[in-house]
């Protein structure tokens, strides 16, 4: 994070992980964001890169809702004017819980108030806990306050966890419902086997890099591909897989805009996962996968046309 100026100091500060950034998250966000506005302070934000499962090898897949990229984009729609991020690496993992506060948060940060969600935890061990945060807040400083659990219509309690399971059963609706938004990836298109040109079907293969797995299978997504400032939404039908009918190996998501045909390689491509259309599988040859991917294509536009998405669903953009 490095030294802050002095005009970085005095904010009130959200404090978390915020992997999806979903409904629960941005709870604990916007009750930062009116004390500050109340008490005419700077809003920020202090998350950890990389995420500390990951630093701790705690996952064996893949399982970022949102990377640094996604989460950076998400916290500015969201109003944030100070970002801390602080590696997350074998020295700050060994602070303890009083270290972190006096430290890291006070001395380094130096927060007039700091909001954190029920379940925060922090320093070795995770033995760092509310009741710590907010009997050290008082006699360092600062104000603490603790955002309790938000729940959904089905009076589940918003949370990454849930998330992932909702996309790995593919369930992206579900997923969305606690998210507040469709759930995307984002990655630079590469140049694959080009089959689905030959066929009829251009698509681009996009490198799913640290973001979690969705369900193997076909989804109907939008698809945004930015033209200056603007960013310009297609729909669209995409495939999570190893496409076995052609002896694929690595997964992939491949992406098929209608009726787009533009030279993207090497440029971002954002895809938004809609409905899940069908489990991958296998084909009797080429001919039968040309068929199959007419129909995904039939519904997929069938579906999309029927949901009319518009600008909330997306992260922070116009349609």
């Amino acid at each position: 994070m490095g030294d802050l100026p002095d005009s970085a100091k005095g904010a009130v500060v959200a404090i978390g992980n915020f992997d999806g950034l979903h409904r629960g998250h941005q709870q604990v966000i916007a009750t930062a964001r009116d004390i500050a506005r109340t008490q005419s302070r700077q809003f920020g934000v202090l998350t950890f890169e990389p995420h500390p499962r990951a630093f701790f090898g705690r996952v064996d897949a893949p399982f970022r809702l949102t990377p640094f990229r996604i989460k950076v984009r998400e916290l500015q729609v969201l109003g944030v004017e100070l970002l801390f991020a602080l590696r997350f690496n074998k020295s700050l993992s060994q602070r303890t819980a009083e270290n972190f506060l006096s430290e890291l948060l006070h001395q380094g940060i130096a927060p007039a108030h700091v909001v954190v969600g029920y379940n925060f935890k922090y320093g070795s061990g995770r033995d760092g806990d509310f009741d710590l945060l907010a009997a050290r807040g008082k006699e360092l400083g600062f104000d603490v306050t603790c955002v309790e659990p938000a729940r959904d219509e089905v009076n589940e309690v918003y949370s990454s966890t849930l998330i992932r399971k909702y996309l790995t059963n593919g369930q992206p609706q579900r997923a969305a419902a606690l998210l507040g938004h469709l759930w995307e990836v984002e990655g630079r298109v590469g140049t694959g086997r080009q089959l689905g040109r030959t066929i009829g079907f251009p698509t681009a293969n996009v490198d799913l890099g640290e973001a979690i797995r969705p369900a193997r299978g076909v989804y109907s997504i939008r698809g945004g591909v930015r033209v200056g400032e603007t960013m310009r939404w297609y729909d669209g039908v995409a495939n999570v897989g190893v496409r076995p009918t052609v002896d694929g190996e690595t997964l992939i998501l491949e992406a098929h805009l209608f009726d787009f045909d533009e030279d993207i390689y090497g440029k971002y491509l954002r895809v938004a996962f809609v409905d899940f259309l069908r489990a991958e599988q296998k084909f009797d040859g080429i001919d039968a996968l040309r068929a199959q991917i007419a129909e995904d294509s039939r519904q997929a536009r069938e579906l999309l046309q029927a949901r009319a998405l518009g600008a909330g669903d997306f992260i922070g953009e116009d349609m």
